[in-house]
Protein backbone atom coordinates (compact mmCIF):
# COMPACT_ATOMS: atom_id res chain seq x y z
CA UNK A 1 0.00 0.00 0.00
CA UNK A 2 1.44 3.36 -1.02
CA UNK A 3 2.06 6.23 1.37
CA UNK A 4 0.55 9.74 1.43
CA UNK A 5 1.15 10.55 -2.24
CA UNK A 6 -0.57 13.15 -4.38
CA UNK A 7 -3.66 11.96 -6.22
CA UNK A 8 -3.04 11.75 -9.98
CA UNK A 9 -5.73 12.38 -12.57
CA UNK A 10 -6.00 12.22 -16.36
CA UNK A 11 -7.26 15.45 -17.91
CA UNK A 12 -6.77 14.94 -21.65
CA UNK A 13 -6.25 12.18 -24.19
CA UNK A 14 -5.10 12.11 -27.81
CA UNK A 15 -4.79 9.31 -30.34
CA UNK A 16 -3.54 8.39 -33.77
CA UNK A 17 -4.67 4.86 -34.63
CA UNK A 18 -5.29 2.63 -37.64
CA UNK A 19 -8.72 4.30 -37.74
CA UNK A 20 -7.11 7.73 -38.20
CA UNK A 21 -6.53 10.90 -36.19
CA UNK A 22 -8.49 11.49 -33.01
CA UNK A 23 -9.41 9.81 -29.73
CA UNK A 24 -13.14 10.36 -30.32
CA UNK A 25 -12.88 8.61 -33.69
CA UNK A 26 -11.02 5.69 -32.12
CA UNK A 27 -13.59 5.27 -29.34
CA UNK A 28 -16.53 5.60 -31.73
CA UNK A 29 -15.19 3.00 -34.16
CA UNK A 30 -14.36 0.53 -31.41
CA UNK A 31 -17.76 1.12 -29.82
CA UNK A 32 -19.38 0.25 -33.14
CA UNK A 33 -17.38 -2.98 -33.32
CA UNK A 34 -15.47 -1.97 -36.46
CA UNK A 35 -12.10 -3.43 -37.41
CA UNK A 36 -9.12 -1.30 -38.49
CA UNK A 37 -7.04 -4.12 -39.97
CA UNK A 38 -6.32 -4.47 -43.67
CA UNK A 39 -4.06 -6.30 -46.15
CA UNK A 40 -0.32 -6.17 -45.51
CA UNK A 41 1.25 -3.93 -48.18
CA UNK A 42 4.32 -5.29 -49.89
CA UNK A 43 4.27 -8.55 -47.96
CA UNK A 44 4.50 -10.59 -51.14
CA UNK A 45 7.96 -9.12 -51.76
CA UNK A 46 9.36 -10.66 -48.58
CA UNK A 47 10.58 -14.23 -48.90
CA UNK A 48 8.69 -16.83 -46.83
CA UNK A 49 6.48 -14.24 -45.08
CA UNK A 50 3.12 -15.79 -44.18
CA UNK A 51 1.58 -12.66 -42.63
CA UNK A 52 -1.40 -11.27 -44.56
CA UNK A 53 -2.69 -8.39 -42.38
CA UNK A 54 -1.60 -5.18 -40.67
CA UNK A 55 -3.14 -2.19 -38.92
CA UNK A 56 -1.82 0.92 -40.66
CA UNK A 57 -2.56 4.56 -39.90
CA UNK A 58 -4.31 6.08 -42.93
CA UNK A 59 -2.69 9.07 -44.61
CA UNK A 60 -2.77 12.08 -42.30
CA UNK A 61 -1.70 15.67 -42.87
CA UNK A 62 1.42 16.37 -40.79
CA UNK A 63 2.07 19.82 -42.26
CA UNK A 64 0.63 21.47 -39.17
CA UNK A 65 3.93 20.47 -37.54
CA UNK A 66 6.55 23.05 -38.56
CA UNK A 67 9.11 21.59 -40.97
CA UNK A 68 11.90 22.60 -38.59
CA UNK A 69 10.66 19.89 -36.23
CA UNK A 70 9.00 17.54 -38.69
CA UNK A 71 12.14 16.82 -40.69
CA UNK A 72 13.75 15.02 -37.73
CA UNK A 73 10.61 13.07 -36.83
CA UNK A 74 10.01 9.46 -37.80
CA UNK A 75 6.45 8.41 -38.69
CA UNK A 76 5.83 7.44 -35.07
CA UNK A 77 7.27 10.77 -33.96
CA UNK A 78 4.65 12.50 -36.12
CA UNK A 79 1.94 10.24 -34.69
CA UNK A 80 3.04 11.15 -31.16
CA UNK A 81 3.17 14.87 -31.89
CA UNK A 82 -0.36 14.94 -33.33
CA UNK A 83 -1.71 12.83 -30.46
CA UNK A 84 0.03 15.08 -27.92
CA UNK A 85 -1.53 18.19 -29.43
CA UNK A 86 -4.97 16.64 -29.17
CA UNK A 87 -4.37 15.58 -25.58
CA UNK A 88 -3.23 19.07 -24.57
CA UNK A 89 -6.22 20.62 -26.32
CA UNK A 90 -8.67 18.24 -24.63
CA UNK A 91 -7.04 19.02 -21.28
CA UNK A 92 -7.44 22.76 -22.01
CA UNK A 93 -3.70 23.11 -21.72
CA UNK A 94 -2.92 25.02 -24.90
CA UNK A 95 -0.95 27.43 -22.72
CA UNK A 96 0.94 24.61 -21.06
CA UNK A 97 3.82 25.26 -18.66
CA UNK A 98 7.13 24.84 -20.47
CA UNK A 99 8.66 23.09 -17.47
CA UNK A 100 6.18 20.27 -18.14
CA UNK A 101 7.84 16.92 -18.71
CA UNK A 102 6.96 13.82 -20.65
CA UNK A 103 7.21 10.04 -20.60
CA UNK A 104 6.81 8.40 -24.01
CA UNK A 105 7.68 4.78 -24.68
CA UNK A 106 8.64 3.06 -27.93
CA UNK A 107 9.75 -0.43 -28.88
CA UNK A 108 12.93 0.98 -30.41
CA UNK A 109 13.99 3.73 -32.79
CA UNK A 110 12.20 4.07 -36.14
CA UNK A 111 12.37 0.67 -37.90
CA UNK A 112 11.63 2.28 -41.26
CA UNK A 113 14.59 4.61 -40.84
CA UNK A 114 16.81 1.79 -39.62
CA UNK A 115 16.06 -0.12 -42.81
CA UNK A 116 16.97 2.95 -44.86
CA UNK A 117 20.08 3.58 -42.76
CA UNK A 118 21.56 0.09 -43.06
CA UNK A 119 20.49 -0.40 -46.68
CA UNK A 120 22.48 2.71 -47.59
CA UNK A 121 25.47 1.70 -45.51
CA UNK A 122 25.64 -1.94 -46.66
CA UNK A 123 25.14 -1.14 -50.33
CA UNK A 124 27.52 1.82 -50.51
CA UNK A 125 29.76 1.27 -47.49
CA UNK A 126 29.00 4.83 -46.44
CA UNK A 127 26.28 7.37 -45.66
CA UNK A 128 26.72 9.79 -48.55
CA UNK A 129 23.04 9.92 -49.55
CA UNK A 130 21.53 9.95 -46.05
CA UNK A 131 20.12 13.13 -44.58
CA UNK A 132 21.73 14.53 -41.46
CA UNK A 133 18.45 14.10 -39.56
CA UNK A 134 18.35 10.32 -40.12
CA UNK A 135 20.18 9.39 -36.94
CA UNK A 136 17.76 11.37 -34.75
CA UNK A 137 14.93 9.17 -35.99
CA UNK A 138 16.61 5.94 -34.94
CA UNK A 139 17.64 7.01 -31.44
CA UNK A 140 15.85 4.99 -28.80
CA UNK A 141 14.49 8.20 -27.29
CA UNK A 142 13.94 9.86 -30.68
CA UNK A 143 10.17 10.18 -30.31
CA UNK A 144 10.37 11.61 -26.79
CA UNK A 145 13.14 14.07 -27.66
CA UNK A 146 11.52 15.28 -30.88
CA UNK A 147 8.22 15.74 -29.06
CA UNK A 148 9.91 17.73 -26.29
CA UNK A 149 11.68 19.86 -28.90
CA UNK A 150 8.54 20.59 -30.91
CA UNK A 151 6.61 21.60 -27.77
CA UNK A 152 9.50 23.48 -26.18
CA UNK A 153 9.42 21.43 -22.97
CA UNK A 154 12.15 21.81 -20.36
CA UNK A 155 10.97 19.27 -17.77
CA UNK A 156 12.16 15.71 -17.35
CA UNK A 157 12.10 13.35 -20.33
CA UNK A 158 11.49 9.65 -19.75
CA UNK A 159 11.70 7.28 -22.70
CA UNK A 160 11.20 3.65 -21.68
CA UNK A 161 12.02 1.22 -24.47
CA UNK A 162 10.27 -1.97 -23.43
CA UNK A 163 8.48 -3.31 -26.50
CA UNK A 164 4.78 -3.99 -26.00
CA UNK A 165 4.71 -2.72 -22.41
CA UNK A 166 6.42 0.62 -23.17
CA UNK A 167 3.31 2.78 -23.42
CA UNK A 168 1.71 1.61 -20.19
CA UNK A 169 5.09 1.64 -18.45
CA UNK A 170 5.53 5.29 -19.46
CA UNK A 171 2.12 6.15 -18.02
CA UNK A 172 2.92 4.29 -14.81
CA UNK A 173 6.26 6.07 -14.46
CA UNK A 174 4.49 9.37 -15.06
CA UNK A 175 1.94 8.50 -12.39
CA UNK A 176 4.67 7.70 -9.86
CA UNK A 177 6.59 10.88 -10.75
CA UNK A 178 3.58 13.10 -10.09
CA UNK A 179 2.34 11.11 -7.10
CA UNK A 180 5.72 11.52 -5.40
CA UNK A 181 5.63 15.29 -5.89
CA UNK A 182 8.43 15.50 -8.47
CA UNK A 183 6.21 17.03 -11.15
CA UNK A 184 2.77 18.56 -11.48
CA UNK A 185 1.93 17.66 -15.07
CA UNK A 186 3.34 15.20 -17.61
CA UNK A 187 2.52 14.04 -21.13
CA UNK A 188 2.58 10.24 -21.10
CA UNK A 189 2.02 7.42 -23.56
CA UNK A 190 3.55 5.39 -26.35
CA UNK A 191 4.10 5.36 -30.10
CA UNK A 192 4.77 2.75 -32.76
CA UNK A 193 5.25 2.63 -36.52
CA UNK A 194 4.73 -0.38 -38.75
CA UNK A 195 7.50 -1.85 -40.84
CA UNK A 196 7.43 -5.17 -42.68
CA UNK A 197 10.55 -6.10 -40.69
CA UNK A 198 8.40 -6.05 -37.54
CA UNK A 199 5.89 -8.44 -39.06
CA UNK A 200 8.73 -10.64 -40.30
CA UNK A 201 10.25 -10.78 -36.81
CA UNK A 202 7.01 -11.95 -35.17
CA UNK A 203 6.48 -14.40 -38.01
CA UNK A 204 9.97 -15.80 -37.46
CA UNK A 205 9.24 -16.53 -33.79
CA UNK A 206 5.90 -18.15 -34.75
CA UNK A 207 3.82 -15.44 -33.07
CA UNK A 208 2.12 -13.81 -36.10
CA UNK A 209 -1.25 -14.69 -37.60
CA UNK A 210 -1.41 -16.18 -41.11
CA UNK A 211 -5.19 -15.79 -41.40
CA UNK A 212 -6.12 -14.73 -44.96
CA UNK A 213 -8.93 -12.37 -43.86
CA UNK A 214 -7.55 -9.25 -42.09
CA UNK A 215 -10.87 -8.60 -40.34
CA UNK A 216 -10.73 -12.04 -38.73
CA UNK A 217 -6.97 -12.43 -38.27
CA UNK A 218 -6.68 -11.16 -34.68
CA UNK A 219 -8.67 -13.45 -32.38
CA UNK A 220 -7.79 -12.91 -28.67
CA UNK A 221 -8.75 -15.81 -26.37
CA UNK A 222 -10.34 -17.69 -29.29
CA UNK A 223 -9.63 -21.39 -29.65
CA UNK A 224 -8.77 -20.90 -33.34
CA UNK A 225 -6.39 -17.96 -32.90
CA UNK A 226 -3.03 -18.31 -34.62
CA UNK A 227 -1.10 -15.20 -33.61
CA UNK A 228 -1.01 -11.44 -33.47
CA UNK A 229 -1.37 -8.77 -36.17
CA UNK A 230 1.13 -5.90 -36.10
CA UNK A 231 -0.24 -2.34 -36.11
CA UNK A 232 0.88 1.24 -35.52
CA UNK A 233 -0.24 4.48 -33.89
CA UNK A 234 0.26 6.64 -30.82
CA UNK A 235 -1.64 7.41 -27.64
CA UNK A 236 -0.83 10.37 -25.36
CA UNK A 237 -2.46 11.33 -22.08
CA UNK A 238 -2.10 14.40 -19.87
CA UNK A 239 -1.46 13.40 -16.26
CA UNK A 240 -1.73 16.00 -13.49
CA UNK A 241 -1.68 16.18 -9.75
CA UNK A 242 -5.21 16.63 -8.48
CA UNK A 243 -4.48 20.05 -6.86
CA UNK A 244 -2.99 21.28 -10.16
CA UNK A 245 -6.01 20.06 -12.13
CA UNK A 246 -8.50 21.56 -9.68
CA UNK A 247 -6.68 24.88 -9.58
CA UNK A 248 -7.28 25.41 -13.29
CA UNK A 249 -10.69 23.69 -13.40
CA UNK A 250 -9.45 21.07 -15.80
CA UNK A 251 -11.75 18.37 -17.22
CA UNK A 252 -10.95 15.21 -15.23
CA UNK A 253 -11.71 12.02 -17.18
CA UNK A 254 -10.24 9.45 -14.78
CA UNK A 255 -7.98 8.98 -11.77
CA UNK A 256 -4.99 6.62 -11.69
CA UNK A 257 -4.94 4.89 -8.33
CA UNK A 258 -2.54 1.98 -8.74
CA UNK A 259 0.41 0.78 -10.76
CA UNK A 260 2.90 -2.07 -10.68
CA UNK A 261 5.61 -3.45 -12.89
CA UNK A 262 7.79 -6.50 -12.47
CA UNK A 263 9.95 -8.91 -14.43
CA UNK A 264 9.83 -12.62 -15.17
CA UNK A 265 13.45 -13.56 -15.94
CA UNK A 266 12.88 -17.23 -16.75
CA UNK A 267 12.25 -16.90 -20.50
CA UNK A 268 12.66 -14.12 -23.07
CA UNK A 269 9.69 -15.22 -25.18
CA UNK A 270 7.19 -17.22 -23.14
CA UNK A 271 5.15 -15.25 -20.54
CA UNK A 272 5.04 -16.39 -16.95
CA UNK A 273 1.55 -16.67 -15.48
CA UNK A 274 2.74 -16.46 -11.87
CA UNK A 275 4.69 -13.27 -12.51
CA UNK A 276 1.69 -11.71 -14.27
CA UNK A 277 -0.53 -12.58 -11.31
CA UNK A 278 1.97 -11.01 -8.91
CA UNK A 279 2.02 -7.83 -10.99
CA UNK A 280 -1.77 -7.51 -10.89
CA UNK A 281 -1.82 -8.21 -7.15
CA UNK A 282 0.80 -5.51 -6.57
CA UNK A 283 -1.24 -2.98 -8.57
CA UNK A 284 -4.28 -3.78 -6.44
CA UNK A 285 -2.21 -3.33 -3.30
CA UNK A 286 -0.90 0.01 -4.58
CA UNK A 287 -4.46 1.22 -5.22
CA UNK A 288 -5.88 0.01 -1.93
CA UNK A 289 -8.57 -1.91 -3.82
CA UNK A 290 -9.50 -5.56 -3.64
CA UNK A 291 -10.19 -7.72 -6.67
CA UNK A 292 -13.92 -7.38 -5.92
CA UNK A 293 -13.66 -3.59 -6.32
CA UNK A 294 -12.60 -3.85 -9.98
CA UNK A 295 -15.49 -4.08 -12.43
CA UNK A 296 -13.55 -4.74 -15.64
CA UNK A 297 -10.18 -5.91 -16.93
CA UNK A 298 -8.74 -4.83 -20.26
CA UNK A 299 -6.31 -7.61 -21.02
CA UNK A 300 -3.10 -7.42 -23.01
CA UNK A 301 -4.30 -10.53 -24.92
CA UNK A 302 -2.48 -10.30 -28.24
CA UNK A 303 -4.03 -13.50 -29.67
CA UNK A 304 -0.89 -15.60 -29.31
CA UNK A 305 -1.50 -19.09 -27.96
CA UNK A 306 0.87 -18.95 -24.98
CA UNK A 307 0.35 -15.28 -24.14
CA UNK A 308 -3.44 -15.46 -23.85
CA UNK A 309 -3.25 -18.63 -21.78
CA UNK A 310 -0.70 -17.24 -19.33
CA UNK A 311 -2.63 -14.02 -18.81
CA UNK A 312 -5.98 -15.80 -18.60
CA UNK A 313 -4.76 -18.15 -15.87
CA UNK A 314 -3.26 -15.21 -13.98
CA UNK A 315 -6.51 -13.24 -14.16
CA UNK A 316 -8.46 -16.24 -12.92
CA UNK A 317 -6.06 -16.63 -10.00
CA UNK A 318 -6.48 -13.02 -8.85
CA UNK A 319 -10.04 -12.19 -9.90
CA UNK A 320 -11.80 -15.52 -10.25
CA UNK A 321 -14.35 -15.92 -13.04
CA UNK A 322 -16.82 -13.08 -12.37
CA UNK A 323 -14.97 -9.95 -13.47
CA UNK A 324 -15.58 -9.25 -17.19
CA UNK A 325 -12.45 -9.34 -19.37
CA UNK A 326 -11.89 -8.01 -22.88
CA UNK A 327 -9.19 -7.23 -25.44
CA UNK A 328 -9.24 -4.54 -28.12
CA UNK A 329 -6.69 -6.25 -30.34
CA UNK A 330 -9.35 -8.01 -32.39
CA UNK A 331 -10.16 -4.57 -33.82
CA UNK A 332 -6.85 -2.71 -33.59
CA UNK A 333 -4.30 -5.46 -33.89
CA UNK A 334 -1.22 -5.11 -31.72
CA UNK A 335 0.02 -1.52 -31.74
CA UNK A 336 2.88 -2.67 -29.50
CA UNK A 337 4.47 0.31 -27.69
CA UNK A 338 1.32 2.34 -28.35
CA UNK A 339 -1.05 -0.39 -27.20
CA UNK A 340 -1.05 0.37 -23.48
CA UNK A 341 -1.89 4.03 -24.09
CA UNK A 342 -4.47 3.55 -26.85
CA UNK A 343 -6.20 0.77 -24.93
CA UNK A 344 -6.19 2.83 -21.75
CA UNK A 345 -7.95 5.63 -23.65
CA UNK A 346 -10.55 3.08 -24.76
CA UNK A 347 -10.86 1.79 -21.20
CA UNK A 348 -11.51 5.33 -19.95
CA UNK A 349 -14.26 5.71 -22.55
CA UNK A 350 -15.74 2.36 -21.60
CA UNK A 351 -15.74 3.31 -17.91
CA UNK A 352 -17.24 6.76 -18.38
CA UNK A 353 -19.95 5.41 -20.68
CA UNK A 354 -20.73 2.51 -18.33
CA UNK A 355 -20.56 0.14 -21.27
CA UNK A 356 -18.43 -2.99 -21.36
CA UNK A 357 -17.30 -3.84 -24.90
CA UNK A 358 -16.75 -7.39 -26.16
CA UNK A 359 -13.66 -8.92 -27.74
CA UNK A 360 -14.00 -8.99 -31.52
CA UNK A 361 -13.64 -12.35 -33.28
CA UNK A 362 -14.11 -14.31 -30.06
CA UNK A 363 -16.30 -17.25 -31.04
CA UNK A 364 -15.10 -20.30 -29.12
CA UNK A 365 -13.24 -19.53 -25.89
CA UNK A 366 -10.03 -21.51 -25.45
CA UNK A 367 -10.54 -23.47 -22.20
CA UNK A 368 -6.78 -23.33 -21.58
CA UNK A 369 -7.14 -19.58 -20.96
CA UNK A 370 -8.79 -20.27 -17.63
CA UNK A 371 -12.33 -19.84 -16.44
CA UNK A 372 -12.87 -16.21 -17.47
CA UNK A 373 -15.93 -14.11 -18.02
CA UNK A 374 -15.51 -13.03 -21.65
CA UNK A 375 -18.75 -11.37 -22.83
CA UNK A 376 -19.45 -11.63 -26.55
CA UNK A 377 -21.90 -8.70 -26.64
CA UNK A 378 -21.80 -5.12 -25.38
CA UNK A 379 -23.18 -4.77 -21.87
CA UNK A 380 -24.46 -1.71 -20.07
CA UNK A 381 -23.12 -1.82 -16.51
CA UNK A 382 -21.72 0.45 -13.81
CA UNK A 383 -17.93 0.58 -14.05
CA UNK A 384 -16.01 2.51 -11.40
CA UNK A 385 -12.60 0.81 -11.64
CA UNK A 386 -10.71 -0.91 -14.47
CA UNK A 387 -7.39 -2.74 -14.53
CA UNK A 388 -5.30 -2.39 -17.70
CA UNK A 389 -2.58 -4.96 -18.41
CA UNK A 390 0.44 -4.84 -20.72
CA UNK A 391 3.19 -7.44 -21.09
CA UNK A 392 6.27 -7.66 -23.29
CA UNK A 393 8.91 -9.97 -24.70
CA UNK A 394 11.74 -10.13 -22.22
CA UNK A 395 9.39 -10.75 -19.32
CA UNK A 396 8.42 -7.15 -18.49
CA UNK A 397 4.92 -6.82 -17.00
CA UNK A 398 2.79 -3.80 -16.09
CA UNK A 399 -0.67 -3.35 -14.62
CA UNK A 400 -2.42 -0.04 -14.02
CA UNK A 401 -5.72 0.78 -12.33
CA UNK A 402 -7.98 3.69 -13.20
CA UNK A 403 -11.08 4.80 -11.33
CA UNK A 404 -13.85 7.28 -11.92
CA UNK A 405 -12.84 10.53 -10.30
CA UNK A 406 -14.64 11.46 -7.11
CA UNK A 407 -13.94 14.70 -5.23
Amino acid sequence: MKGPWERVVITGVGAVSPFGLGADLLCAKIGQGECALGPLPGGDRVKDLGVKAAGLVPEIDAKSIPRTFRRSMSPMGIFACLAAREALSNARLEDYPHDMGLAVGTTMGSPQTMTEFFSEYLSRNGFGNLRSTTFFKIMGHGVASSLALSLGLTGRTLAPSAACVAGLLAIGLGYETIASGRAQVLLCGGAEEFDVLTALTFDHILAASHHPDPAKASRPFDLDRDGLVCSEGAGLLVLESLPQALSRRAPIVAEITGFATNTAPANLVHPDSESIAQCMAQALDDSGLTAADVQAINAHATATVEGDRAEGRAIEKIFGSQTPVNSFKGQLGHTMAASGALELILSISMMNNNCFLPTRNLETIDPECGSLRLPKESQKCMISAIMKNSFALGGVNASLIIEKYEA
